[in-house]
C-alpha cells in the first residue's frame, strides 16, 4: 500500500474517532471529560544528542506546540479538561492558556507541584455545564513531590431540569499524576498516592455530610493495567472508562497504549476512572492492605518461591510453625518493602500485622498466612465479578435516596494509532495521547455497599 493511501485511510479513522466523540458531545445531556499530559517544555529533550537542550530554552518552540495543544483542546471542547506537567513555572505561558480557556467559557484551576518543580496540574470545568460547589489542593509532600486536585462540582445541563429539585446532581473530580517507577521500591509509594487520595476523598464526603455520589480520577496514573495501583482501584469499585466503552477486559493491556516514555517503552497509563454511586466497593483499609500484600506475594512469586516456601521463609529461624513479627518485618526487608525513604512507615506496618494476625495472639500460624496468601485472588475474583454489573438506570427503592450516575457512552484515544497498541513516530504533541470520555448521566439508587 502506498503513502498516499495509508494517509487517507489514517485520516478516514481519525475522523471517524473525532465524529463519535463530537456526535456525543452534541447530546445536551452529556458531559465530556479529556485527560492529557501535555509534557512540560522543561522536560521535553530536543537533542537526544544533547539531554540538556529542552524545549523550554527555545521560545518558539514550546510557544508552537502548545498553541497547537490549546486548538486541539477548544475543538474538542469537552466540559472537564485535566492537564499534567502543565508549565505552571512560566507565567506568560499561564496566562496564554488562562486566556484562550477563558474566553471559551472555562473556569481553570491551576496547582503546582512542591518544592518548586516547575510544572503541575490545570483542571478546567465548562460554566456551560458546571457550577463550582468547592476546590481543594492535596499536597503529598512526599518523595516525588507530587500533588492533586479536587473539584466539587454541580452540573446544570438540561438533564437535571427534568427532575426534582431536591434530587442531587453532583460530582467529584479529581486530576493528578503519579509518580514514576524509576525503580521497583517506587512502586509501593505510587499504590500509597493513590491510597492518600482515596482517603482525602473519602474524608471531604464525611467532613461535607455527602451521600455517595460519582467520582472520576482523571490523570497519568504511570502504571498500567497490569500494575497494583490498577488493581487496587479496581477493588475500590472504579471503572476504567475507556476499557469499559471498548469492552475490554482487564486482561486486555496489550490492545492499547497511551504513553512512551524516556526509555521508549510503550503502554498504557493514562486513565479517566468512574465510580458510581451504586458501585460495590471494599472498606478502604482494608483494599489498601490487600494491595501491599499483593506486592508481598509478587516478590516471592518472583524469586519461584510456592506457598509452602513462602510460608517457611517468613518463619526463617523460629522453632515454631508460625510467623512473629520480627519474622515478619525481617522478610520485608529482604523484599525491599522497607528500609528505605519510600518503604512502609511502622504505623503501616503494625496495621498489615494486626490484619494478618487475626486473633490476634501475637503470631501468624499457616491458617492465618493461607488467608494472606488467597486474599489477594478472591480480591481479584471480586473485580472480575463487578465488570457485569448493568449501567442500565437503577430501579429506586423504597427509603433508598436518588442520585445521578454515568454510563460511558464514549472514548477516544489520539492519536489514533495507540487504539491499536502503536506509536506513531509522527506525533509530536506530547509524549501522552489525550484521552476523551463521554458520559450519559442516568438516574440510580444511593445504595453503595461497603463490604
Amino acid at each position: 500500500m502506498g503513502k498516499k493511501s495509508r494517509r487517507i485511510r489514517k485520516l478516514r479513522v481519525s475522523r471517524i474517532g473525532s465524529y463519535a466523540i463530537a456526535s456525543s458531545i452534541k447530546d445536551p445531556t452529556c458531559i465530556s471529560c479529556t485527560t492529557f499530559n501535555i509534557l512540560a517544555p522543561i522536560y521535553k529533550r530536543v537533542n537526544q544528542e544533547d539531554p540538556n537542550f529542552r524545549e523550554s530554552d527555545v521560545k518558539r518552540y514550546w510557544l508552537d506546540r502548545n498553541q497547537k495543544i490549546l486548538d486541539w483542546l477548544l475543538c474538542e471542547r469537552s466540559s472537564i479538561i485535566c492537564l499534567q506537567e502543565f508549565w505552571v513555572g512560566n507565567e506568560e505561558l499561564v496566562n496564554i492558556y488562562d486566556k484562550r480557556l477563558g474566553d471559551a467559557g472555562y473556569m481553570n484551576f491551576k496547582l503546582a507541584r512542591t518544592n518548586n518543580r516547575g510544572d503541575g496540574l490545570l483542571t478546567a470545568v465548562h460554566k456551560d455545564h458546571f457550577k463550582i460547589i468547592n476546590h481543594r489542593e492535596l499536597l503529598f509532600n512526599d518523595f516525588g513531590d507530587r500533588v492533586a486536585q479536587l473539584l466539587h462540582v454541580e452540573l446544570i445541563s438540561p438533564f437535571s431540569k427534568n427532575q426534582a429539585n431536591n434530587v442531587r446532581q453532583e460530582i467529584l473530580i479529581v486530576n493528578t499524576h503519579l509518580l514514576f517507577p524509576h525503580n521497583s521500591s517506587l512502586c509501593l509509594e505510587r499504590l500509597r498516592q493513590v491510597y492518600k487520595i482515596l482517603q482525602y476523598v473519602e474524608s471531604y464526603q464525611n467532613e461535607n455530610n455527602l451521600n455517595p455520589l460519582p467520582i472520576l480520577l482523571c490523570g497519568d496514573w504511570n502504571g498500567s493495567k497490569r500494575g497494583h495501583v490498577y488493581k487496587f482501584l479496581r477493588s475500590q469499585g472504579f471503572v476504567s472508562s475507556y476499557d469499559t466503552a471498548h469492552q475490554y477486559t482487564d486482561a486486555d493491556a496489550h490492545k492499547w497504549v497511551s504513553h512512551r516514555n524516556h526509555r521508549g517503552n510503550i503502554c498504557g497509563v493514562d486513565f479517566i476512572w468512574l465510580l458510581n454511586p451504586n458501585r460495590y466497593r471494599k472498606l478502604l483499609k482494608a483494599s489498601w492492605g490487600e494491595a501491599v500484600f499483593e506486592m508481598f506475594k509478587y516478590q516471592l512469586r518472583r524469586a519461584s518461591l510456592t506457598e509452602d516456601d513462602a510460608f517457611a521463609f517468613l518463619r526463617a529461624d523460629c522453632q515454631g510453625d508460625y510467623v512473629t513479627f520480627s519474622g515478619f518485618c525481617e522478610a520485608l526487608r529482604n523484599l525491599n518493602l522497607i528500609g528505605h525513604c519510600t518503604g512502609l512507615s511502622a504505623e503501616e506496618i503494625k496495621e498489615l500485622w494486626c490484619q494478618a494476625d487475626i486473633d490476634g495472639n501475637g503470631v501468624v500460624d499457616n491458617k492465618e498466612f493461607k488467608r494472606i496468601w488467597n486474599a489477594s485472588l478472591l480480591w481479584e475474583q471480586d473485580v472480575e465479578e463487578e465488570r457485569d454489573e448493568s449501567w442500565e438506570n437503577d430501579s429506586i427503592h423504597n427509603g433508598t435516596e436518588q442520585t445521578i450516575g454515568f454510563s460511558v457512552k464514549n472514548a477516544v484515544l489520539f492519536p489514533t494509532e495507540v487504539e491499536k497498541g502503536m506509536w506513531p513516530e509522527d506525533y509530536s504533541l506530547s509524549d501522552h495521547a489525550r484521552l476523551t470520555v463521554v458520559f450519559s448521566p442516568l438516574w440510580m439508587s444511593c445504595s453503595r455497599v461497603v463490604l
